[in-house]
């Protein structure tokens, strides 16, 4: 098997490459600290990490983080494209002169098979051995040299969260060495070993392919069911037909093309790791082991993950009260001292009731996206949310997901924009599409306000046995009935048109570390940053729209705030919708709130304060006014209570199931390229929370809870 002669004599592009949970974000923030960017690769919706890297002679390089990736064989996304990216496939992004890939000194099999893929691509390599002082602590010692020599590639340990080996890193990327030309020793039935060289030369001589492209397209082609289908049928008839009949062949002989390729490199990998890794004999688990006894033990797993979510929802909410409550202060200052500024006109109650408020929604709900990510990046890093994915499997298998479905929609409590985002690891584009379509039943924090503003209204404070609250189990069933919701939806997607093969669920449970606070607190700004730019700028647009729709067109001088409202376009709307939203027990100003709701949930809260001449419906101070307001006010057209109990109840069923966010919208267009899932998410969602609402509704009339 031949190689790539040499390495580039310049090196000005370095991509990382590497398993998940094999440290390349700790290398990759080590290396480049905040000084990176964070984007999305043109055309595609895979994360794109970028920073600068300075080597000895002083040469600044790019370098590219590409996604995780536990193959070339590419499933998922994020694999395809880095797959790309190395070969040069890539119209956006140029080839790598080299590329690093992290390897966990803790798991080398299951590590040095994406490195064997590299090298028999020809890709200029160097070998960065990871988690080495885990690895002593296991007493695990691996000789680098010896290492270095099987693979024909520098190999060079660090421990990236200390700064251990990255000069040592930098130096063999400043002196790119030379191959020898003679690749590793694993090999292939002879038959298949010529075959394949064969392809390879085919595609190199007759469709121009670089050796890099050709080795790696050779054994695609090799390993599909039909040649045909690959590569969009570019190839000629008697490429395919050739090709066909030798692969017949290679059946008739009893190979097991795709095994081959497989089982060939790990024989190879277990004899090298047998010559260059000294592992103690175990004479009792290590506390790896040990711990997964429990937390992955069928019942207590479940218990431990159910305590562990308590305390990070519960923290989440208390943490993050105090920082949400300066924010909003911050916000409102700004929008006086606007005030003060400004002569009193459409400016600015533009800039005021506009643009300041739309931001503010938006950002004062930030310190939980930020708690969120990091708990999550604690849990991640650790080694824990592996565990977790593997123990709500079994629950996620029933409804035709896998427990790599999970993480999204735990995403999704906090907002549905990250979760729907984190769906790009899951490799089945029909299990990826059902997560994604039922991502937005998990209630996120900003269904919270007017969760926390009905129930407080209109759900008496009792205690029952002693200490829950009727109230806070309120608030809880919410939740519960969003997540039972989104399963059950799932279930009848994937037994339905999403129909498709059990899913086999394999995941690789890393061994449990100290969590790097620099890795968590980087990927927490990162988040932090994208989900401003991502929901803050479409909100301030659509806020700015909302605020005409309100303020337009005016009455007199001496109007009241609320017939002003009704007189508006917005509010002529809410009337317009009202023979539709009647039979749920809703009148034309919950319309209003409903209509408000499509720019982001909470909206609801601060639409009820403005109907009811409320300055302002986060402010604890004239919470209480609101709340009175609501209860007192009486719908002149049936001489009822506007609201009472079960049209609270009935409202809080309606927030939770339906698409109340354009943010989430958006997002769905970009993951899923397009309008066709986004429009049919807001059409099963919407009738999905009209059915159930009015079946609550009218229940709850049949029992006599209307009054």
């Amino acid at each position: 098997m031949n190689v790539r002669s040499q390495q580039p004599e310049t090196v000005r592009t370095v991509a990382l490459v590497g398993n998940p949970n094999s440290g390349k974000t700790t290398l990759f923030n080590a290396l480049t600290g905040l000084h990176h960017r964070v984007g999305n690769y043109p055309g595609v919706t895979v994360e794109k990490k970028e920073g600068a890297l300075v080597l000895y002679d002083a040469l600044e390089v790019r370098l590219i983080d590409l996604p995780g990736t536990y193959s070339m064989h590419a499933n998922s996304p994020d694999e395809k494209l880095a797959t790309e990216i190395l070969l040069g496939l890539s119209k956006h992004t140029p080839a790598p002169d080299i590329a690093v890939c992290t390897v966990d000194a803790t798991n080398l099999e299951r590590n040095l098979y994406l490195v064997t893929q590299l090298i028999d691509r020809h890709v200029p390599l160097v070998v960065a051995l990871t988690m080495v002082d885990c690895a002593r602590q296991h007493g695990i010692t691996v000789d680098t040299a010896a290492l270095s020599r099987a693979l024909g590639c520098p190999v060079v340990p660090v421990v990236a969260h200390r700064g251990e080996g990255l000069d040592a890193l930098r130096a063999a990327l400043s002196n790119p060495v030379r191959r020898n030309g003679h690749g590793p020793a694993w090999r292939l039935p002879e038959s298949l070993q010529k075959e394949w060289l064969r392809v390879q030369d085919q595609l190199r001589d007759q469709y121009h392919q670089p050796l890099s492209v050709a080795s790696h397209e050779a054994i695609e082609l090799l390993t599909a069911p039909d040649p045909a289908t690959l590569n969009g049928g570019t190839y000629d008839s008697a490429f395919v037909e050739q090709l066909r009949r030798n692969i017949e062949k290679l059946d008739f002989l009893g190979i097991d093309r795709q095994a081959a390729f497989v089982e060939s490199r790990y024989d190879w990998i277990r004899d090298v790791i047998a010559r260059t890794v000294h592992t103690p004999e175990l004479t009792s688990p290590g506390i790896t082991d040990r711990i997964d006894r429990v937390v992955t033990h069928r019942f207590w797993g479940f218990v431990i993950f159910l305590a562990i979510m308590a305390i990070m929802f519960q923290s989440i909410f208390t943490w993050a009260a105090y920082p949400m409550e300066w924010i909003a202060a911050g916000f409102d200052a700004l929008g006086h001292l606007v005030e003060s500024v400004l002569p009193a006109g459409d400016l600015s109650d533009l800039l005021v009731d506009g643009a300041i408020a739309g931001v503010a929604a938006v950002v004062t709900f930030l310190p939980q996206i930020v708690f969120l990510f990091f708990f999550l990046g604690l849990l991640e890093d650790s080694g824990y949310m592996a565990r977790a994915a593997f123990i709500m499997d079994k629950l996620m298998s029933k409804v035709g997901l896998h427990g790599k479905s999970f993480i999204p929609l735990l995403g999704s409590f906090a907002c549905a924009i990250p979760g729907i985002m984190a769906t790009r690891t899951i490799e089945n584009p029909k299990d990826r599409l059902a997560t994604i379509l039922v991502a937005p039943l998990m209630s996120c924090s900003a269904r919270l306000p007017v969760y926390s503003l009905l129930i407080a209204a209109f759900i008496p404070s009792t205690v029952i046995l002693g200490f829950f609250s009727v109230q806070g189990l309120t608030l809880l069933s919410m939740y519960l009935f969003g997540m039972v919701m989104a399963l059950l939806m799932a279930w009848v997607f994937k037994k339905t048109f999403l129909r498709g093969a059990p899913p086999l669920f394999i995941m690789e449970l890393p061994a449990y570390k100290m969590p790097s606070m620099k890795t968590v607190l980087v990927q927490v700004w990162e988040r932090a940053l994208a989900f401003l730019k991502t929901a803050g700028t479409i909100i301030l647009g659509v806020s700015v729209l909302l605020w005409a729709l309100v303020s337009y067109p005016k009455l007199g001088p001496g109007a009241a705030r609320a017939e002003q409202l009704a007189h508006s376009y917005a509010g002529r709307a809410g009337q317009i919708i009202e023979p539709v939203i009647r039979p749920l027990g809703f009148d034309w100003k919950i319309g209003i709130g409903l209509i408000t709701s499509l720019l982001q949930r909470e909206a609801f809260v601060s639409a009820m304060a403005t109907i009811y001449n409320v300055e302002d419906g986060n402010d604890t101070r004239r919470a209480g006014s609101l709340h009175e307001a609501m209860r007192r006010d009486i719908d002149t057209s049936t001489g009822a209570n506007t609201f009472t109990l079960l049209t609270a109840i009935s409202l809080m069923v309606y927030y939770v199931l339906a698409m109340q966010c354009l943010s989430t919208v958006a997002i769905v267009r970009k993951e899923t390229n397009g309008w066709k899932w986004p429009l049919f998410q807001i059409a099963y969602m919407t009738a999905l929370a009209y059915g159930a609402t009015f079946i609550v509704y009218h229940g709850g009339l049949m029992l006599g809870w209307g009054m």
